[in-house]
């Protein structure tokens, strides 16, 4: 670290100064304090003792720096701590993400490895603004070579510790002295009074002010064609670990939108989703309010009654994390807490939290208890009716089938801090389920194989069942019911589709009033219409059967004409009768065809003689 000498950045080139890195260990650094304590019975006259105690807590140096790394200290016996402090002043975010509610300030991380032959531990804790001390994480036995990160999301003074712990059993004589745990570098980005390792391309001014490098506003990436500063696109966040390149701006989630900082990426409460040629419309504003969950009891192995008490902050709020877990509550409630110091230290703010909460009863407390908070989700991801996103799966086994069509809709969230069992940090899935039997904020329930929340303890569900998790009526939830006609009137009534799985949305149209003709007036007009048809008929057959009578009288004339042309001879000048002779000749002519025949004959336009004739029978003497 001594050889090491810092450097002014060139001409178009900058320096944050807000990174610290130790990676060299001749000496120890700045900033680290060094110590090795343990229990030890100091013998000799009291006043040589230390404030006159026999069991004497005794203090000296605990690390070793070793060149690439370093490593813990002898120590005065197997079972004392070797403690390692680093103390940062505050976090700063880059000047992009000044402003950012909730987002990251800062993270440190650091390589280690252990070599342990016994049951050591290696703790890594945080103290915040000196209040008290927590542990992060811990590691025991031996550990590969590995890196750890711990994110800082507040701007506060920090003291993070490395303690390490050969073993947890006294011992007269050392057993375990080559045990030892490697600390190979330590870095912290966005640090109070840091440096830099190497120096980026800056924004430059406009022509007016020169070349000189300029911040850009919060939002905003480094183009790389002109070096100008230029706001992400729409439904983008900027990485805080470089803002150089348009891939700075990372693209949000499914169904999520930027701030307008572009600093996070966060849920409005409004979805939409297409379902078989129809239009989902969800809002869950009225659950943007913080839902909590209390499930449990549980027991320690000492009979010590717990619960597991979840808090859910699921949209809006512009991406600011509502959901407040706190540690050693006792008579104070968390919104007392909150006014009374904004640098409440046991205070977590997160999209999801969970505090393990121990009822007065059971340890005879005035209150209850609330003791390890822990973050389980502070990256919003997306949502999405699909049940993956992320790597991150909801089986269907886990919570019972839906008895509706309405899918479910499935908030994904994610939590930055690693652990040793979540290499890849803590996931949360909330699934959103319309219930019209559950007004208001509903009911939320674990997955009833994992009544923890939990089958994995990285990944963690939740079913929330509501009204207010049901799509917005449209004009598909609703049907029409025609009433009777009365007076020439109908009235026209809408009422919703049973069972009913929406909510607010479109309102019901006003019953209908519209004119219209009774059963009564049709019959009427049928019967009217079938007295007109008969008398219609009677009519068409009178003068059908008139206008035959007609025809008859001429065709009968005409015949007759005929015959008294034939009965003429060549030789008299009449057919006249002599003088007393009689007329005993009898024509008689005699039609066979009925009524019907007749009509049938008329309509078809035949014209055929149906007339019979009969010999007339003449009284002439043959002399004549």
């Amino acid at each position: 670290m001594k050889n090491q000498v810092c450097s002014k950045c060139g001409e178009g080139t900058y320096s944050l100064g807000s990174g610290i890195k130790f990676d060299e260990w001749d000496e120890l650094p700045a900033g680290f304090s060094n110590i090795a304590t343990f229990m030890d019975t100091v013998v000799g006259p009291s006043d040589s003792r230390p404030d006159g105690c026999n069991k004497c807590l005794i203090s000296f140096l605990g690390w070793e720096v070793a060149g690439d790394h370093i490593q813990s200290g002898a120590g005065g016996s197997d079972n004392d701590y070797l403690i390692l402090n680093l103390h940062i002043p505050g976090f700063k975010p880059p000047t992009s993400m000044t402003g950012a509610m909730g987002s990251e300030l800062g993270r440190i991380t650091f390589v280690f490895e252990t070599l342990c032959s016994a049951d050591c531990v290696l703790y890594f804790m945080v103290d915040i603004n000196r209040k008290s001390t927590n542990v992060v994480e811990s590691w025991g036995g031996t550990k590969e070579k590995q890196a750890y990160t711990h994110i800082i999301f507040k701007n506060a003074t920090f003291t993070f510790t490395w303690a390490f712990q050969r073993t947890n059993q006294g011992q007269d004589n050392r057993r375990f002295i080559n045990d030892m745990v490697k600390i190979y570098s330590i870095t912290a980005t966005n640090a109070v009074d840091g440096v830099a390792s190497s120096c980026r391309a800056c924004a430059l001014g406009s022509e007016q002010s020169g070349s000189s490098c300029v911040p850009c506003p919060p939002g905003h990436y480094i183009e790389k064609e002109t070096n100008q500063c230029k706001e992400c696109p729409p439904d983008t966040y900027l990485s805080i670990h470089q803002v150089y390149g348009k891939e700075a701006c990372i693209p949000c989630g499914p169904g999520s939108r930027s701030t307008q900082d572009h600093s996070v990426c966060y849920s409005d409460c409004f979805f939409h989703h297409e379902k078989e040629n129809q239009s989902l419309h969800y809002d869950f504003s009225n659950l943007s309010s913080v839902g909590s969950l209390m499930n449990g009891p549980s027991f320690t192995s000492k009979g010590t009654k717990y619960f597991h008490f979840f808090n859910i902050s699921l949209c809006g709020h512009e991406g600011k994390k509502m959901a407040l877990c706190t540690n050693n509550i006792t008579d104070f409630t968390v919104k007392e807490m909150v006014a009374g110091s904004d640098d409440y230290t046991n205070l977590v703010g997160a999209y999801v939290c969970q505090s393990t909460i121990i009822p007065s009863e059971s340890k005879g407390f005035r209150a209850a208890l609330s003791s390890q908070s822990i973050i389980l989700a502070d990256r919003f991801l997306g949502v999405t009716v699909e049940t993956t996103l992320q790597n991150i799966n909801i089986k269907e086994e886990m919570f019972p089938v839906t008895p509706s069509q309405i899918p479910d809709v499935h908030f994904f969230y994610k939590s930055s801090t690693t652990t040793t069992s979540c290499v890849n940090g803590r996931s949360t899935a909330v699934k959103m389920r319309c219930n019209p039997t559950k007004p208001g904020a509903g009911v939320i329930s674990v997955p009833s194989k994992c009544p923890a929340g939990t089958c994995d303890g990285c990944t963690f569900y939740f079913l929330w069942e509501s009204a207010e998790a049901c799509p917005l009526c449209t004009e598909h939830d609703f049907h029409e019911i025609e009433g009777a006609c009365k007076r020439g009137f109908q009235e026209t009534l809408y009422v919703w589709n049973e069972p009913k799985w929406c909510i607010k949305g479109i309102s019901l149209p006003e019953k209908k009033l519209s004119t219209c003709e009774t059963v009564d007036f049709w019959l009427k007009v049928g019967a009217g219409v079938g007295a007109f048809t008969a008398v219609l008929l009677v009519a068409l057959t009178c003068y059908f059967w008139k206008k035959n009578q007609k025809l008859e009288y001429k065709y009968s004339k005409l015949v007759m004409t005929t015959n008294s042309k034939e009965c003429e001879l060549p030789a008299a000048d009449s057919c006249a009768l002599m003088e007393g002779e009689d007329n005993e000749e009898e024509v008689v002519y005699s039609n066979k065809q009925s009524l019907l025949g007749k009509l049938k004959s008329l309509a078809t336009k035949e014209k055929e003689d149906h007339f019979e004739s009969v010999q007339l029978k003449s009284s002439r003497s043959p002399n004549i």
